[in-house]
């Protein structure tokens, strides 16, 4: 098949989890014989596309979908998106008329499945869901040496790592890391400078930033090695990359209870409220107590969740929207 991915247009001026999974798909879905293309609108004709696959509901985005869904193009569509309680920070109208135009609706979860049937009207039989994936070499530890050496950090820390802004929470986790006296070390791109100053501001000395790291780095293998346990508090989740990566390096694993992280990580995670500082405050004590995975369970369990499998679950909803759309 020709499939043509698409993103909202600002998607990679600050990379987070959604775009690792959509280029990681394409990856997977090359290995599987596909072509795949990112969508160019200077250099494409969507009308040579066997399947769009459109990634992400942010605002903005409904005209390429009208657009597939207008002239018969099959459409897919792969929401990356919790819908939690506070449903009025989303452009709800506008996703719902991406959920109607979409041949088939891809959550990364059952669980997202059920939060989506709540607000919009589409049958059940139009989602099918598409699991998150890990890449293979994160299977493959990196001592821990290489990453104290590169930034001399020897002491231990929590590691936190995704996008510094206001839903993955560093806030709550730097204030009870501060309870708990042990430093925190944040690997990602600020997408939000002024989240990034207050965190500056209030916990001067109680945390190292260090940036992005590239997502197949040996620093950060070695970053989830070295760590005294890894923590995503974040206001939701579905489910992080990162802590996918970390589960399956052995890190003690810290993770907000809202959203799909049970799916993924059963009874392997120690599962916290991301509005209750005290919840993780003792959660954090708890894993790095427990120390790193030795029997390497949890690394066992999320090893089902390749990028393979994802392509190949793809490759079924893409089936679907072919033998359900106009073209």
């Amino acid at each position: 098949m020709k499939i043509y991915f698409n993103t909202y247009p600002v998607a990679f001026q600050c990379p987070g989890g959604g775009e690792i999974q959509l280029l990681k798909s394409k990856e997977a879905l090359k290995r599987r014989g596909h072509e795949v293309v990112l969508f160019n609108q200077w250099e494409h004709s969507l009308a040579e596309a066997d399947v769009i696959h459109h990634f992400s509901v942010q605002g903005g985005n409904y005209n390429i979908c009208a657009y597939a869904h207008n002239n018969g193009i099959p459409l897919v569509v792969s929401p990356i998106l919790w819908l939690s309680e506070y449903i009025d920070q989303y452009p709800m109208g506008e996703i719902g008329i991406m959920m109607s135009l979409a041949d088939v609706i891809c959550p990364n979860s059952e669980a997202e499945v059920d939060r989506f049937l709540r607000h919009f009207p589409e049958s059940r039989e139009k989602y099918l869901v598409t699991h998150n994936g890990i890449d293979g070499l994160f299977f493959t530890p990196v001592l821990p040496g290489l990453f104290q050496q590169e930034f001399g950090i020897y002491q231990p820390f929590v590691l936190c790592v995704g996008n510094i802004e206001n839903r993955k929470n560093q806030l709550s986790l730097l204030e009870a890391a501060v309870r708990n006296n042990v430093h925190v070390v944040l690997i990602g791109n600020v997408r939000d400078t002024g989240y990034f100053a207050e965190l500056s501001n209030r916990f001067a000395g109680k945390f190292t930033c260090l940036g992005y790291l590239e997502h197949d780095s040996e620093l950060l293998r070695s970053a989830y090695s070295a760590c005294s346990a890894f923590a995503l508090p974040s206001l939701l989740e579905t489910p992080g990359l990162a802590a996918l990566e970390a589960a399956a390096s052995g890190a003690p694993l810290v993770i907000t209870a809202e959203g799909c992280t049970e799916e993924y990580f059963g009874a392997g995670a120690w599962y916290v409220d991301p509005k209750d500082v005290d919840d993780i405050s003792n959660k954090l004590s708890m894993a790095m107590a427990a120390g790193l995975d030795g029997s390497g369970q949890l690394a066992q369990h999320v090893r089902q969740f390749t990028w393979d499998r994802t392509a190949f679950q793809l490759e079924q909803a893409y089936k679907l929207a072919r033998s359900t759309s106009k073209k």
